[in-house]
């Protein structure tokens, strides 16, 4: 059955979600404050890369299902269903600021049709239902939290194809209208409390987070002991207790949630009176690999960088996505940098230079009389490239490869030494 679902906010989790409702079958219209991305939305034009969202998008667009409009009162004035998909950013002391969450909530209050659902999609702090509630001060209207856990670089088939949806509800005949807009999706459905729903988010990014963090704390061992860490992966992996999911060694995480996530998730605590003291030990793991991998670059450079010509392939977070917030990419280039090194780069999805950074427009015009090569980001298209080729692009014969994506005998053979992470 199709409703009608106002997105309030049309960044990456809005674009994404409205579009994949529309997907679905219901009447969606995404509203922005901003103008002119609103015309581009309305053609088509996406102003990030997600694959398949394009499609999906040109698609609800040419039914009629998905429409854009400027302002949060235009796109909700006729919805059953208006989700706020608006940012969260976060506080100097890791607390989460609801501003914007406020703002479009006091908007969209006076124009709600009678008995609408307004849901909560953005990353929001445990008890933001009641502020939202607050806000809105409207009895008639039920406030729900329905938590997203798409992945960049996946985001269409984490939405379609979910592991679970969770729905926060104080109100039984409100969570229940929410779940029905999945109808179609086959995924486990975990109906709870508000205040449950939106720690789940938050506990799901800090495990995440921590299984990164220790693989890379072990891949740390394994260097000093002579150990692989890819068999050390590949054997513990198998344990069903434990997985292989989230164990790849490499420069650390990054991104737009789980820096976030995890910071807040550590204020949460301390706001509820527990020092969580594993959490922290999480994100000083993760700062603590940053510099590890510009001391393997440093080491690679002859124990200094000053002066030194540098390749850098990938700028992103990770692969498959054009997202530079939280880049590890971009911190180790930029400590490279501080400390005198000529950075030229390239990334399949960032095309203009950023501060103390060439970037090239390709891999193999990257390393045009480099000395050190350093991988960055795990972009298949680096797999692919003729190592033999790029060494003689390069002046030095040192690669630095912190997501062990190269082939390390081929790159031997090529002539290079190969610098790995945890091997």
């Amino acid at each position: 059955m199709s409703s009608r679902i106002a997105i309030i906010g049309s960044g990456y989790v809005g674009l994404t979600t409205g579009a994949c409702f529309a997907h679905l079958g219901h009447e969606v219209v995404c509203a922005d404050i901003d103008e002119s991305k609103v015309e581009r939305l309305s053609r088509g034009e996406l102003p990030i890369y997600e694959p398949g969202l394009e499609k999906i998008v040109t698609d609800a667009l040419r039914s009629g299902r998905l429409r854009f409009v400027v302002g949060a009162a235009v796109a909700a004035a006729e919805c059953e269903f208006a989700y706020l998909c608006v940012p969260t950013p976060q506080g100097d002391d890791g607390s989460a600021d609801l501003s914007y969450i406020e703002q479009a909530a006091r908007q969209i209050a006076p124009v709600l049709p009678p008995n609408a659902v307004v849901v909560n999609k953005s990353t929001v702090p445990v008890g933001s239902t009641k502020v939202v509630e607050r806000v809105l001060a409207r009895p008639d209207v039920k406030v729900v939290s329905n938590p997203e856990f798409l992945r960049e670089g996946s985001a269409v088939a984490d939405f379609l194809k979910p592991d679970r949806i969770v729905i926060g509800s104080d109100d039984q005949s409100a969570a229940i209208r929410v779940a029905s807009l999945y109808s179609g999706i086959a995924a486990p459905l975990i109906v709870t409390d508000p205040a449950s729903a939106e720690t789940i988010k938050y506990a799901a990014n800090a495990f995440l987070a921590t299984k990164i963090s220790f693989v890379n704390a072990v891949a740390a061992i394994c260097e000093n002991v002579g150990a692989d860490i890819n068999d050390v992966v590949l054997g513990i992996g198998y344990d069903k207790r434990i997985g292989h999911d989230f164990l790849r060694p490499g420069p650390g995480w990054g991104g737009s949630c789980f820096p976030k996530d995890t910071r807040a998730l550590v204020k949460i605590a301390e706001d509820a009176s527990y020092d969580f003291n594993l959490l922290k030990g999480v994100i000083d793991v993760n700062d603590e690999q940053r510099e590890r991998m510009v001391e393997k670059v440093r080491s690679a450079a002859g124990g200094s960088l000053e002066g030194v010509v540098i390749a850098a392939w990938g700028l992103t977070f990770k692969a498959n996505t054009d997202d530079l917030r939280e880049s590890p990419a971009l911190a180790i280039i930029a400590a490279l940098v501080k400390e005198g090194a000529l950075v030229r780069a390239y990334d399949p999805q960032v095309a203009n230079d950023l501060p103390g950074v060439e970037v090239r427009s390709d891999a193999l015009a990257a390393c045009e009389a480099a000395e050190v090569l350093v991988v960055l980001t795990e972009w298949d298209d680096f797999r692919l490239i003729d190592l033999d080729e790029v060494r003689r692009r390069m002046s030095g014969a040192e690669i630095v490869d912190t997501r062990n994506l190269l082939d390390r005998a081929a790159a031997r053979r090529a002539g290079f030494v190969y610098r790995g992470v945890g091997r």
